[in-house]
């Protein structure tokens, strides 16, 4: 039990998420299909809390005095990032972009950047839980397939 609120914990830290927790939970031996399922949830938890308050505070900090300059870079690129890829795939195509964005499983593409873009964009809450949940789901396969070695049995 304590594994699993180990690697569930692990899986809700920005930056870290379902990303570092799936090779821990292969490290403590945990079945596979439990240690996804805990890990999925753990990363899944904060994304209500990013997806409603996140731009919110970014807003509510861009004309604070220490902290200004930093929000506002965050929400001017955020915002232009989200009309570029709008251009690129129109809006039909968002749900896919997100859940190929989160689900490559390289630092800065997780649930947590995931959700506040899908934000920016004005996705909808139910497309953007779907959207990062099944990345979050091939993320944790990619991840829990490096960290047992398959892919290095098959020479990538």
């Amino acid at each position: 039990m304590v594994k699993y609120l180990t690697v569930f914990f692990i899986s809700m830290v920005p930056i870290v998420e379902l990303r570092g927790a799936m090779p821990i939970a292969m490290g403590m031996d945990l079945p596979f299909f439990p240690a996804l399922a805990v890990c999925v949830l753990g990363n899944m938890l904060p994304v209500p809390v990013i997806y409603f308050f996140a731009r919110k505070v970014l807003h509510w900090g861009a004309n604070k005095k220490y902290i200004g300059k930093i929000f506002t870079f965050f929400l001017v690129k955020g915002e232009h990032a989200g009309q570029k890829l709008v251009k690129k795939t129109g809006r039909g195509g968002l749900f896919i972009a997100l859940m190929l964005f989160v689900g490559i499983p390289i630092p800065g593409t997780g649930a947590w950047t995931g959700t506040l873009g899908a934000s920016f964009l004005d996705m909808g809450f139910k497309s953007t839980v779907l959207s990062v949940s099944a990345g979050v789901v091939i993320a944790g396969i990619i991840m829990a397939l490096a960290s047992t070695g398959v892919f290095a049995v098959l020479g990538f």
